[in-house]
């Protein structure tokens, strides 16, 4: 009986992570939102975690934008030509995608990149925060381009921006069914364009804390800090690349609305 009893307390001692001597790590914790200042509920107007990393992004912005290119040079200093490098990049990315009709909205874009790619590289400095992990921001920037390319495109061109529903090209009787099947793909852009940057940069930073705990254990502690080391390499890659391919849906869409006939 007391054999019983003793293998009943390992095995729930082991089903709740061992906490006599375990090996216990919660990947999730360091995306939970958390108030700056107390230990409150989080309302509607509670100064957060969250608050204070897209705070620290938008000054990283305007230090590199503003400050880095106030004294603007012919021989150009590390931050001038940083900047100028991001300004270029962007500006042919949107004249490439869009034409020059949608170069008007390049202030727009050039702010959605920096902002997504300061938010996702200060992620990756330890006991940071990752805004951009989180699907209420990046659902919110989403819904920010859908809602105005939406609009946009019927500014613009009326009715006939339902043409980009109507696939003229293809057999009359295809049309209709191309024609909903273009309507559900339309309005689940914001969806996929919301989830791709999260869940990216979610699963990096989980697999990462997962292999900081393993790290522990003096075994694997050699395997768990190169892998480590792997995968915050490859994560500083996903940052800039989830920057680049949100920001290039958003000009994919935005020449949608500018031109939307197939």
């Amino acid at each position: 009986m007391a054999t019983e009893m003793e293998a009943a307390q390992g095995a729930d001692a082991a089903a709740h992570g061992g906490e006599a001597g375990g090996l216990v790590f919660h990947p999730m914790d360091q995306f939970i939102v958390k108030p700056l200042f107390g230990h409150g509920e989080v309302g509607l107007f509670t100064i957060t975690n969250v608050t204070l990393w897209m705070l620290i992004a938008i000054l990283g912005i305007v230090a590199m934008m503003v400050l880095g290119t106030s004294r603007r040079a012919v021989i150009p200093s590390r931050a001038q030509s940083v900047a100028e490098l991001v300004y270029g990049f962007i500006y042919k990315m949107v004249e490439d995608v869009t034409g020059k009709e949608g170069l008007r909205y390049f202030p727009y874009i050039i702010t959605l990149f920096l902002f997504i790619v300061f938010a996702n590289f200060l992620g990756l400095i330890p006991m940071s925060f990752t805004v951009t992990s989180h699907f209420a921001v990046t659902v919110v920037l989403a819904l920010a381009v859908f809602v105005g390319v939406t609009a946009l495109g019927f500014i613009k061109n009326g009715k006939s921006f339902l043409s980009l529903f109507w696939v003229s090209s293809a057999p009359l009787a295809l049309r209709p069914i191309l024609a909903v099947i273009e309507v559900i793909s339309y309005f689940v852009r914001p969806v996929s364009h919301s989830i791709r940057l999260a869940g990216n940069l979610m699963a990096g930073h989980a697999v990462i804390k997962v292999f900081a705990g393993f790290a522990a254990l003096a075994v694997v502690s050699p395997l768990s800090i190169v892998a480590i080391t792997a995968m915050y390499g490859l994560e500083v890659m996903v940052a800039l690349i989830q920057a680049y391919v949100f920001t290039i849906l958003t000009c994919v869409y935005l020449k949608d609305a500018l031109h939307p006939h197939h």
